[in-house]
């Protein structure tokens, strides 16, 4: 039995020696290992003040990146717009201006069919009016091969045109 109980010079020594243990411990062990926990601690609590904020740098880049995001995209859009009024702006342009093109083209057609039109009324008038003096002088010819029928038609003309009129 003496193995499972101590004796009492046995128990007096591992008292002595876990003493002197904890002494020494206590005097010299305890304090470096609790200054060590300490600075442990303390840097571990400086780590975590330098997280956090490094998290809100972050949270505040992100905000400022969607901002900036945001931005961007409203300007595309707004440069999407005056893109698609000044396309619109100028095909309206475009289609005014070959509609006058047009309008100039029409009137300038009119104006030459016009002057062909009294041209060829002109043209058809001298030949009617050759034909109607070939005619008449065929008529006449005819009619005045007697020299007694010529003189009478001259002094008939004369009388006409020396006669007043009304």
């Amino acid at each position: 039995m003496s193995l499972l109980l101590p004796d009492a010079g046995l128990l007096f020594w591992m008292v002595l020696s876990f003493g002197v243990v904890f002494f020494i411990l206590a005097k010299w062990g305890f304090p470096v290992i609790v200054k060590m926990v300490n600075e442990r601690k303390e840097y571990i609590d400086q780590s975590m003040k330098v997280a956090e904020e490094a998290n809100r740098q972050l949270a505040n880049i992100k905000a400022e990146g969607e901002a900036v995001l945001t931005e961007a995209r409203e300007q595309q859009m707004k440069i999407l717009d005056e893109a698609a009024q000044t396309r619109e702006k100028m095909i309206a342009e475009a289609k005014e201006e070959a509609r006058k093109e047009a309008q100039k083209e029409l009137d300038e057609a009119k104006k030459q069919i016009q002057i062909e039109k009294e041209a060829a009324i002109a043209e058809v008038r001298s030949q009617i009016v050759v034909l109607s003096v070939d005619i008449a002088e065929k008529v006449i010819r005819a009619q005045l091969k007697d020299p007694e029928d010529q003189m009478a038609m001259i002094e008939r003309m004369l009388n006409e045109i020396h006669a007043p009129k009304a």
